[in-house]
């Protein structure tokens, strides 16, 4: 007959053992409640309303707007109200002229940026955080601070109406700086470099091929970024291009429904069409951008 010890209970064993739920296991995943969805509903509805209404009022025409209340469905003149604007205010060189404007400015801006902020991340040199300082105080100076300045350069340079006007002032961006810069501090390592140096590459070839392929994702979502705040942009192209010259869609807009009553249909008509592009972009790109944001976020 043989006896089997056991081993009195510790301490720690005798303590009531708590059942985590199973959302909070590991690799478990997180379900959203009632009360999520109505918030996210609220939220995406709050967020589609101003589009949603854009569409309706330029489906509509002037009178029925000035009635109270408005319309809150859909008419049957947004084709007409679109062919009208698309005319009037000539967005088709307009589409082309902001076209052009916003690609260079995304382009050389996510350039300058990733390597400004390569060097800013990566490279050691005299007054690096005090440049850096520098960048980031240069985002808290008013943009329109600068307008009288930039107005009396572009007049002494003779460009007036002239897109040069309205690319040079955005082929940098201090923002787009700082974002390259926390993106970089974390997605490359500081061994890639060295490697890349040990095996005899120059600091261009260190950009071109290790600094650009790394920061791949940030630089797609700051080109979005720049792209459409250049495509929005309406305060400093509105001050030195007209409507017969070399307009931007936005300063094409504004020349819209003008007279002792302005066409709010027709205003809004010209919004409508000067939105759909980004609409799109999005549409096709979206899922990249939040995937590279997310990619991102993760890093370290």
């Amino acid at each position: 007959m043989t006896t089997t010890l056991t081993k009195p209970d510790s301490p720690e064993d005798r303590r009531p053992r708590v059942r985590r739920p199973k959302a909070a296991r590991a690799g478990g995943q997180m379900h959203a409640g009632p009360i999520a969805y109505v918030i996210l509903a609220l939220f995406t509805l709050g967020s589609l309303f101003p589009l949603v209404w854009t569409a309706i009022a330029a489906s509509r025409d002037n009178q029925r707007l000035a009635q109270t209340p408005p319309p809150f469905w859909f008419g049957s003149n947004l084709f007409d109200n679109l062919d009208l604007a698309w005319n009037d205010a000539n967005l088709g060189e307009a589409f082309l002229n902001t076209t052009f404007v916003a690609g260079v400015s995304a382009a050389t801006i996510v350039f300058l940026s990733t390597i400004a902020g390569f060097a800013f991340a990566k490279l050691r040199f005299k007054g690096r955080n005090a440049m850096m300082l520098i960048v980031i105080g240069t985002m808290m100076v008013p943009p329109q601070l600068s307008v009288i300045p930039l107005y009396m350069m572009v007049a002494e340079l003779d460009w007036s109406d002239q897109l040069q006007a309205v690319i040079l002032p955005s082929l940098v961006s201090a923002f787009g700086v700082f974002f390259m810069r926390q993106y970089l501090l974390q997605a490359l390592p500081d061994e890639i470099i060295e490697a890349a140096r040990v095996d005899g590459a120059s600091s261009w070839r260190v950009i071109w091929h290790v600094v650009f392929p790394a920061a791949r994702p940030a630089m797609a979502v700051l080109g979005m970024l720049m792209f459409v705040q250049t495509w929005n942009d309406f305060l400093w192209p509105f001050l030195v291009l007209t409507q017969n010259g070399n307009p931007t869609v936005q300063v094409a807009v504004a020349g819209l429904g003008r007279g002792y009553t302005p066409d709010q249909s027709l205003i809004m008509a010209g919004a409508l069409l000067g939105t759909l592009p980004l609409l799109i972009v999005f549409a096709i790109f979206g899922k990249q951008i939040v995937g590279g944001i997310m990619q991102g976020a993760v890093k370290g």
